[in-house]
């Protein structure tokens, strides 16, 4: 008797023991990819260099593009790739802080699970201190203008300081603030659409020869086969989606001819049908064509440049099917898909077209368009590919933090100041609540300190007593003390010009404890095969 009733409950036994091995794992995968990540936090955080299996090398310090790149197989790990891409989405900015934050709060709720707590509690308590921390922070947050243009460099400047690109940021902060005040309405508008801000990268010069351009910057060049023009003014611009060569059959067939007649009958079709199609566009008042890639015929051949040359159209082929859309905003005009439909009311304007050299690159540059304001470039040099690509992500997360502050207009300091704060008001809230929450929010407070703990090792400070001055000054009521990195001690982070915007925390706590809950509420894997 006393052996049939041990065998049920050493599988009872089992059963429970499978649970905590499963989210133990879970934890333990999620924290790996956080700690790849960990070390590129902060200005003085290191960069990444990930070479993909077909060989691309890709050098970045962006949390969010480090873990696009690499491949992850662990789903709770994946957990957190998707994570910082949410981040980056919905903020743009602090994609590295989220992901270390939320191995951060694994850590915490490791230690939690080992005292016996129950995993729903856990997660529950994380949630409700993930709220309550967004309130602290939105206490804590300054209310912003989006005419005070000096607050928004600032926070340009700090986005751009983690970065390879940092000590250009004196030249890329304002070219990022100016783009997004260019397409908004600052009154009204409460979110940016990046589309209308196009980054344009050319090999040559350096990160100092970027520049915006108010108006259309285009990297193919002009065709100067036939002899046209390069440059244009009071340019009637044309985006064709059809190709002025000859027509070519569906299917591939040869055509025997065998008399010079008839072989002179094709070749005068051929130059009636292009010369017909060239006065056609000359007619409607065309003087500058742009004509849509193709992978079925050539844009032009030889006869067909020489028709627009002496009609005094300038050329530009390869453009590709998605700058369509932005050209076609830029400068007005509407994309024609046949010649029938090549009429004057789809041109659009511009005052001048032209092929320009600047810092060893030529690119074609349409100004003065006529609804200006709609749409900028950025022109973006660098002396190789890796830089121009890396110089690109750093400017978006600039322009993403210029969003930012259209959709809530508010900042906080920066350096570990504000995550230091909320943990100390954490722990006192912590006080007044009873039983195992209580517990769960004292953790939840002091994971939150691997932020500032973080910037401290990457700039080679020591983390203890960093973040214990840290604690300390807060606790005299110093609300915006922070870690100097230049200077490695602590001090007024405001005197430092170091802000962000106020979404980038409350978005990064959020979403990295909803991350957590998911990851805590999960107690088997189960493979269908």
């Amino acid at each position: 008797m006393a052996e049939g009733n041990s065998a049920p409950k050493s599988r009872a036994f089992k059963e429970k023991e499978k649970p905590a091995e499963v989210r133990s794992s879970n934890i333990v995968a999620a924290k790996a990819v956080s700690d790849a990540v960990r070390t590129s936090l902060g200005p003085r955080g290191m960069d990444k260099m990930i070479q993909s299996g077909n060989g691309e090398v890709v050098i970045t310090n962006d949390g969010a593009t480090i873990l696009k790149q690499m491949s992850v197989l662990h789903p709770a790990a994946k957990m957190l790739v998707d994570l910082s891409a949410a981040q980056d989405v919905e903020a743009g900015d602090g994609t590295t802080s989220v992901v270390v934050l939320a191995g951060s709060l694994l850590t915490a709720a490791e230690k939690l699970l080992e005292k016996g707590i129950h995993p729903t509690t856990i997660a529950e308590s994380f949630q409700r201190a993930a709220a309550k921390s967004a309130e602290y922070l939105t206490e804590m947050s300054v209310p912003l203008d989006l005419n005070d243009r000096e607050s928004l460099l600032k926070s340009a400047t700090t986005s751009l300081s983690s970065k390879i690109v940092s000590q250009y940021s004196s030249l890329l902060a304002p070219i990022a603030v100016d783009s997004v005040m260019r397409v908004i309405d600052p009154a009204t508008s409460t979110n940016v659409d990046l589309g209308d801000i196009r980054l344009v990268t050319k090999v040559g010069g350096t990160i100092d020869d970027t520049e915006m351009v108010d108006g259309l910057v285009l990297t193919q060049n002009v065709i100067k086969a036939g002899g046209g023009p390069t440059r244009m003014d009071r340019a009637r611009i044309g985006l064709i989606q059809f190709q002025l060569s000859p027509p070519k059959p569906d299917m591939d067939n040869q055509i025997v001819v065998n008399d010079y007649r008839q072989m002179d009958r094709i070749l005068k079709e051929e130059r009636a049908y292009l010369l017909n199609m060239c006065k056609q566009i000359k007619k409607s008042g065309c003087n500058v064509l742009l004509i849509q890639k193709s992978i079925l015929r050539d844009a032009v051949n030889d006869l067909s440049l020489h028709f627009l040359a002496k009609l005094k159209i300038l050329a530009i082929k390869e453009i590709e099917r998605d700058e369509v859309e932005f050209i076609c905003k830029s400068t007005g005009c509407k994309p024609i898909a046949d010649i029938e439909s090549f009429t004057e009311d789809k041109l659009g304007y511009a005052d001048v077209v032209e092929e320009v050299t600047t810092a060893g690159a030529n690119v074609v540059k349409i100004l003065g368009v006529k609804n200006a304001g709609k749409t900028v470039s950025v022109l973006i040099h660098g002396a190789n590919q890796l830089v121009l690509e890396e110089a690109e992500r750093s400017l978006h997360d600039a322009l993403c933090v210029i969003r930012c502050l259209v959709k809530k207009r508010a900042l906080i300091a920066g350096g570990g100041a504000p995550e230091i704060e909320v943990s100390q008001r954490l722990y006192k809230y912590a006080k007044t609540l009873k039983g195992m929450e209580a517990y769960c929010f004292q953790a939840f407070a002091e994971a939150l300190e691997v932020i500032p703990t973080t910037l401290a090792e990457n700039a080679g400070l020591n983390p203890i007593s960093i973040v214990t001055e840290l604690r300390n000054r807060h606790n005299k009521g110093e609300k915006t003390a922070g870690i100097n990195v230049r200077k490695g001690i602590i001090s007024n982070i405001l005197d430092e010009n170091v802000l962000q915007p106020l979404l980038v925390s409350t978005s990064a706590i959020e979403l990295a404890s909803e991350t957590v809950k998911m990851i805590m509420k999960i107690d088997d894997i189960v493979a269908v095969r």
